[in-house]
């Protein structure tokens, strides 16, 4: 079983930044790519980044030229930075890791999500 702990959310004023750190923990072989989403109300959950256990990154466009990823494989965290942040922005983000377990399979944890409010 795969525990994804976020931290990071909270109340930012538009043009602001934030960080989000998640960290896994429990029992797997490896973590495949690991990230963010984030879900608004009324939308759907959709990328905000993803980043590869090769280091390779997926972004969103909304996130283009503001965003700033690390991942430490040894560690099982991944971070996202967030800069000019905008009101639209708001949403509750949620940490992603694709996993595989020892006996080969593969399975998806979800961390419980973090509120991002962007407001004056």
């Amino acid at each position: 079983q795969v525990q994804l702990v976020e931290s990071g959310g909270g109340l930012v004023q538009p043009g602001g930044s934030l960080k989000l750190s998640c960290e896994a923990s429990g029992s797997f072989k490896s973590i495949n790519d690991m990230g963010w989403y984030r879900q608004a109300p009324g939308k759907e959950r959709e990328l905000v980044a993803v980043v590869a256990d090769d280091g390779k990154l997926k972004k969103a466009d909304f996130v283009k030229g503001r965003l700033t990823t690390s991942r430490d494989n040894a560690k099982n965290t991944v971070d996202v930075q967030i800069d000019r942040l905008k009101p639209e922005d708001t949403a509750v983000y949620y940490c992603n890791a694709q996993i595989t377990d020892f006996s080969g399979r593969r399975d998806v944890a979800w961390g419980q999500g973090t509120q991002v409010t962007v407001s004056s």
